[in-house]
């Protein structure tokens, strides 16, 4: 089962935690996208901000 995609922070191409990067690798997206993404999150909901440190605390580093 080499072929398992698995979700990290990057490493790379971080610019606070690499939570985007990480989910930009995973979902095979450019990075600027997920970076939109949340931020639309977190202007309309709120809920962008704490989405991002909770996966920050959670996901490993790759």
């Amino acid at each position: 089962m080499s072929g398992e995609k698995k979700l990290y922070r990057s490493r790379a191409n971080k610019k606070l935690f690499g939570v985007c990067a990480g989910f930009a690798e995973y979902f095979d997206v450019d990075v600027t996208i997920m970076r939109i993404i949340f931020l639309i999150l977190l202007l309309c909901a709120g809920g962008g901000l704490l989405a991002y440190l909770i996966c920050a605390l959670v996901m490993p580093e790759k």
